[in-house]
């Protein structure tokens, strides 16, 4: 399996023939999973590295502008003085320069491409509460529903608060708790009935339904619970 580091453009020699053949290998993975229908962790995985390429960028921009400019001409006609950065890209700069600019259209095609996916699945996707809700919402259970494979696996869902420097984020954390073969007993109510027994109260349950198979832990359960976060928030 091919990976792409986190530094992957720093990392070792710095050549634009490498890093393209690097890079290259690299998507042609993401592409093969995507064809197979694994969204996870790829799509995650070409979001922060484009983020990266744009934040490098941005920053070597910055630099440059705020570097100490020399004089490089007097325009006399337009009484204007025009300037120079005292700055001066070297050989291995301009190699990276080049790179960046060859990985971000191609970063920028992949993550089109998994969104799509990602909008594809969700289509085929219903989320609902089971029974009544309690106050508290943001513990309790839902059912993952695969009607292709005749199978709902339950997991238990924890949403926690984080915060950054900027802003709030919320995730979600998830166990297995068990599964379940579809049949006329195994009904949802009959199921949380069962969860009830076992935690003494009444929990929190949701129940979503995939109408198309997908891989379970790389795109279906990722963006259940992607769905769930959002449900239970808004």
């Amino acid at each position: 399996m091919v990976e792409l580091k986190q530094d992957w453009l720093t990392e070792g020699h710095i050549d634009f023939e490498y890093k393209k053949y690097l890079l290259l290998a690299y998507m042609q993975q993401v592409e093969n999973e995507f064809d197979a229908k694994k969204l996870y962790p790829r799509f995650s995985e070409l979001v922060e590295h484009y983020r990266n390429l744009e934040i490098l960028k941005e920053q070597k921009k910055i630099a440059v502008n705020n570097f100490p400019k020399e004089i490089s001409r007097l325009d006399f006609e337009k009484f204007r003085i025009e300037y120079k950065s005292a700055i001066q890209d070297d050989e291995l700069i301009r190699e990276i320069d080049e790179i960046i600019s060859f990985a971000i259209p191609m970063f920028q095609n992949k993550m089109s491409l998994g969104k799509e996916l990602y909008e594809e699945v969700e289509d085929k996707v219903e989320i609902f509460p089971v029974g009544l809700l309690p106050l508290d919402v943001e513990e309790g259970f839902f059912m993952l529903s695969d009607f292709m494979r005749r199978m709902i696996n339950v997991y238990y869902y924890n949403i926690t608060i984080f915060e950054s420097a900027m802003e709030k984020f919320r995730g979600i954390h998830t166990n297995l708790v068990n599964q379940y073969e579809m049949s006329i007993t195994n009904t949802y109510q009959n199921i949380k009935y069962e969860l009830i027994k076992d935690t003494k109260q009444m929990p929190a349950t949701y129940a979503l339904e995939f109408k198309e198979t997908f891989p379970l832990t790389e795109t279906m359960l990722p963006i259940a619970k992607r769905m769930l976060v959002r449900y239970v928030t808004t």
